[in-house]
């Protein structure tokens, strides 16, 4: 049975365990010649097997937007976070700023206050200059009547102690009784009137005084507690445009941080849209490769009738062209398909001693691969690690196997003509032909003939060239 396209490509991986083309020769090319042309089996069409991969890729690709929707919801949730933390750093900043305002303000009127008291100090400075000279000038009002003063205060102090006599019993003393009169009746009243007025104002100076020293004292005391209160408001002031530069530093920080998530999240949605694209394309895919394995599966079936049907008949049918000449005329007669030397010959032993079921051409790399007779397609494709294979109906019950090419460009069914293109061979030897014993690591060709299903030797029908030893050999 024929592998499937997805196994018949891991075959063609070089294996250490490949016993080499010659091997396939003798022992897997007769199999797959049974097989295609003689027995029922099936080709490789298992839609199942080959949709494999694809839904592998598919439940890995969906695992993968999985994650990717659990980190987008993840971004959702830090985008949602950090946006709470601006919102109460932009609250904070503008209590901040309203602190800051009114600070400001009290700031002003702390220093228009200052600037008041400063002001009454000065004038209580001047009131009490203007009192200390008042002050001054009844010092010298009582200075300049101290004499005055002084006789009145001796005439007061004689009468006191020696009383004046009445002038009908001491006549003689009337004369000083009457001077002592005239003078007391001078000075007296003018003393008391000055008496009274000197209390009056030094009662008032002392007064103004106290005011002015309770008033002095009160406005420094004021005066300090202002200049208290606007350090600790200018200090309060400093703290609070620092606590605002760094809840400013801090939204800065917090919105490019959203913004980063943001770029994150649409970079996330973008890749989950393209793995929910990428998801649809290989479920497409996977559909159309079913319908297609399925297609193939009908295709094939039909030519493997027709394949058996050609087997058996060794007839084309008569809507189709038909071989110019019957294969077992054209002994000596075909040209090589391939340009090189052969290396080894029908029957020749291989590496492990079997014979050899064909024969072997060392050629070119990429060189073109041509049909040796007419024939049709029976099969052209992949055959496990030996490259591509073509199998030719050459009539009469006569089949040609070429094996080892890079590419082929042939159809089952199709009819081709000797010399006609049908593929081309690889850049370097098979997988397979590692094993062989060359010299060089030129690519080789595998020929084969088959009659009635059993292998012949190839030689008598090349021209001039019955050991198969190719003409230009040099």
């Amino acid at each position: 049975m024929i592998r499937t396209l997805h196994e018949i490509r891991r075959l063609r991986r070089p294996s250490a365990k490949s016993f080499g083309l010659r091997h396939a020769c003798a022992g897997a090319l007769p199999v797959l010649f049974l097989a295609l042309v003689l027995n029922s089996g099936t080709l490789p069409a298992n839609a199942q097997k080959t949709s494999r991969p694809q839904q592998s890729k598919i439940d890995t690709l969906d695992k993968q937007r999985q994650r990717e929707i659990s980190a987008l919801h993840e971004v959702a949730s830090d985008i949602e976070l950090s946006r709470e933390r601006r919102a109460a750093l932009e609250n904070g900043i503008a209590t901040l700023k309203k602190d800051q305002a009114t600070i400001r303000t009290e700031l002003v009127q702390a220093a228009k206050t200052q600037k008041k008291l400063t002001t009454d100090i000065s004038e209580s400075e001047l009131r009490l200059a203007s009192l200390a000279g008042r002050q001054d000038e009844l010092k010298q009002s009582l200075h300049a009547r101290r004499g005055v003063l002084a006789e009145v205060l001796a005439a007061l102090q004689r009468m006191g102690r020696n009383p004046p006599p009445a002038l009908l019993v001491s006549p003689e003393d009337a004369l000083s009784s009457v001077r002592s009169a005239i003078l007391l009746g001078a000075v007296v009243p003018e003393v008391r009137g000055q008496t009274e007025r000197l209390i009056a104002d030094l009662q008032e100076l002392s007064n103004v005084r106290a005011s002015i020293d309770n008033e002095r004292g009160r406005l420094l005391a004021t005066l300090e507690e202002q200049a208290a209160e606007e350090e600790r408001l200018t200090l309060l002031l400093a703290e609070k445009r620092k606590l605002a530069v760094s809840n400013e530093r801090k939204l800065a920080d917090e919105a490019r941080l959203s913004q980063e998530l943001a770029e994150r999240a649409r970079s996330l949605e973008d890749l989950i849209a393209t793995l929910g694209q990428e998801i649809d394309s290989v479920r497409a895919a996977q559909e159309e490769a079913r319908l297609a394995a399925q297609n193939r599966s009908q295709e094939s079936q039909r030519q493997r009738e027709k394949a058996r049907e050609l087997a058996r008949n060794a007839k084309p049918d008569a809507g189709r062209i038909a071989p110019a000449f019957q294969f077992a005329s054209l002994k000596s007669k075909l040209e090589l398909p391939v340009a090189g030397k052969a290396r080894f010959g029908f029957g020749e032993d291989d590496d492990t001693g079997r014979p050899l079921n064909g024969m072997m051409v060392s050629t070119t790399p990429d060189a073109i691969v041509t049909a040796p007779a007419d024939g049709w397609v029976v099969y052209s494709g992949p055959f496990r690690s030996y490259g591509q294979l073509i199998i030719l109906n050459a009539g009469d019950g006569y089949h040609l196997v070429l094996a080892g090419m890079g590419s082929t460009n042939t159809d089952i069914g199709q009819f081709v003509v000797a010399g006609e293109p049908i593929g081309r061979m690889t850049s370097t030897k098979v997988a397979s032909a590692t094993a062989l014993a060359l010299a060089s690591a030129e690519p080789t060709l595998y020929i084969e003939f088959r009659r009635n299903g059993k292998p012949i030797d190839p030689a008598p029908w090349w021209a001039d060239n019955p050991s198969g030893r190719v003409r230009n050999d040099s």
